[in-house]
């Protein structure tokens, strides 16, 4: 763990000093950024649609740069998850009433925004019968016929609804992901109420459905976990036929949330990636501001290609 103390030597009405206190910092690695003005288009835009992002209530450090840039992560069926995770600073309470014309709302943002490339996510919805798959399809469907844009999922596991996944694979999204977040000992403070298990059988069940379809997971590092247990997780990813792989540092979004245990340097995502690599990923994002959706599309096309190639 990375830390810095500060040890002031301020005298009390005895003259004693106090004792010292600790004032964690982020590491140099950690910095971005002040806002660029092509920011505040995006914004406008998302406003405006009344749509969610997962850049904002997950509080995701690269909004700075994927706003300047005119892209975000459309995040559908509300802004209130059904689930506690330790790690994640999205709403929990009572849900919200799923709207029916969020697909057409998704639609009108990907082209005024320009976008080639859509990564759509949610909230968890386990109050759904379906976990709100009929959704992310009328999502991807409306979004493509009306914009031609590809689109990735970032789902959640749908409490292992077989149907429900199916029911999303029959969209046809360009790259279906679904983030392990942890290795399987921390599941119960980091990931609650969802099991390890029913992760991999969605993605083998994805694979099995529609093998052709390209399948992504990703972690977050610094919560605690060994080398040892992720290199296990990346082994079960690729046993069931995981293409992409992300790996990025955990950040805690507020003093509420779980703490950082270790900020890993640069070059160990470096290395961390480098042996993802030899264990058959196609494709690798490893670094500390990775995260799910992070530059979806060069990922996505550097893995058709690598594809073809092979």
């Amino acid at each position: 763990m990375i830390e810095s103390a500060l040890s002031l030597p301020v005298l009390t009405l005895e003259s004693e000093p106090e004792p010292p206190r600790e004032v964690r910092r982020l590491p140099r690695w950690l910095k971005r950024p002040l806002p660029k003005p092509g920011m505040f288009y995006t914004s406008s835009v998302i406003e405006d649609l009344r749509l969610e992002t997962v850049c904002e209530s997950a509080k995701c450090p690269n909004r700075t740069e994927c706003w300047s840039q005119q892209t975000a992560t459309f995040m559908i069926l509300g802004n209130v998850c059904t689930r506690p995770c330790g790690f994640c600073s999205v709403p929990r309470g009572k849900t919200e009433q799923v709207q029916a014309d969020e697909p057409q709302r998704l639609a009108e943002a990907t082209k005024r925004l320009g976008l080639k490339y859509v990564v759509i996510t949610s909230v968890t919805r386990d109050d759904l019968e379906d976990g709100g798959a009929e959704h992310f399809y009328q999502c991807v469907k409306v979004v493509r016929e009306e914009t031609g844009a590809r689109i990735e999922v970032l789902t959640p596991d749908f409490l292992g609804n077989k149907a429900a996944i199916n029911r999303v694979i029959e969209a046809r999204p360009d790259v279906f992901n679904h983030n392990t977040e942890t290795v399987p000992r921390l599941y119960h403070r980091v990931r609650r109420n969802a099991e390890y298990q029913r992760t991999l059988d969605l993605l083998a069940q994805v694979k099995q459905q529609a093998p052709e379809m390209p399948t992504k997971s990703g972690l977050m590092l610094g919560l605690g976990e060994t080398h040892e247990e992720l290199f296990e997780v990346l082994a079960d990813l690729r046993e069931v036929g995981c293409d992409m792989l992300t790996l990025g540092q955990y950040l805690q979004p507020s003093p509420a949330h779980l703490p950082v245990e270790r900020y890993l340097p640069p070059e160990e995502f470096d290395e961390i990636g480098e042996r993802a690599r030899q264990l058959g990923f196609s494709m690798v994002a490893s670094g500390p501001f990775v995260r799910s959706s992070y530059h979806a599309g060069e990922m996505a096309d550097e893995h058709a290609l690598t594809f073809e190639l092979t």
